[in-house]
């Protein structure tokens, strides 16, 4: 029997009644430096456990659905998809978007921001996953696109920034500083040195807010500062270890 009530997703309020959650690392079976609801294949993790714990995720937020997940690749593209997809049959691509109901969309991330998007009246929904390469190259407004290619209306989509790591933590250099459009560096505060705080949030809140969206919702957790919570990249570089586990973010319609 799975236990989902150990699961324990974040849910944004914009997203109303949509079946979604931004999962942490709660209620899962997955052991050792990766303990915890670990979703990502990739990550080194016992394949069993990853299963169970996208079991677990499912019963907890639109039981007896399907999953349809991507294999990212830091990309702008948004993908439509029909049915669940996973294992070799992924697409290539960092959104995934569907009218299709009894299907769940889910995306992974490790300190990349998360984004659920929904027009619940059009029955559109979609997941994208934004580092800061994705969300400059227009992987928001992509997924918008997309959304309205499948009858969403723009001023009808509501869309949730999920954990990620915060500007307080995501210290990068002039370089990637340097790749932004001047407009979008009020996103880049002093560090030390010649050191820049990113506030990778904002600036995909922002890429939603002009892709047209009706409403915006950050959640505004981060992924580096709460270990307890959600797994990152960053953190576990610094100190070293082996792995680091991935947290799904899920978003789906319920069965006709």
């Amino acid at each position: 029997m799975v236990d989902a009530e150990q699961v324990e997703p974040l849910r944004a309020a914009v997203l109303g009644n949509v079946p979604h959650g931004f999962l942490t690392r709660r209620g899962g079976v997955s052991a050792g430096e990766l303990s915890g609801l670990q979703f990502g294949t990739g990550a080194g993790d016992d394949p069993e456990a990853v299963a169970e714990n996208r079991r677990r995720a499912i019963a907890a937020i639109l039981p007896g659905a399907e999953l349809a997940m991507p294999y990212q690749v830091h990309s702008p593209d948004a993908a439509l998809v029909e049915g669940p997809v996973g294992g070799d049959d992924r697409p290539r691509a960092d959104a995934l978007v569907t009218a299709t109901p009894g299907l769940l969309l889910g995306i992974v991330t490790a300190d990349c921001a998360p984004v659920l998007l929904a027009d619940p009246g059009a029955g559109v929904v979609a997941a994208a996953h934004a580092g800061w390469r994705g969300a400059l190259g227009g992987v928001i407004g992509n997924t918008v696109a997309a959304m309205v290619r499948l009858g969403a209306r723009k001023s009808d989509i509501c869309a949730a920034v999920g954990p990620c790591i915060a500007q307080a933590s995501y210290e990068v250099g002039p370089d990637m500083r340097a790749a932004f459009p001047a407009e979008a560096h009020r996103f880049f505060e002093t560090g030390e040195d010649d050191r820049w705080q990113f506030d990778l949030a904002g600036f995909v809140a922002d890429r939603l807010e002009r892709s047209g969206v009706g409403r915006v919702e950050v959640i505004g957790r981060d992924t580096y500062a709460e270990p307890a919570l959600f797994y990152s990249y960053r953190r576990a570089t610094h100190l070293r270890e082996a792995s680091y586990g991935r947290q799904g973010s899920v978003i789906g319609l319920p069965p006709a």
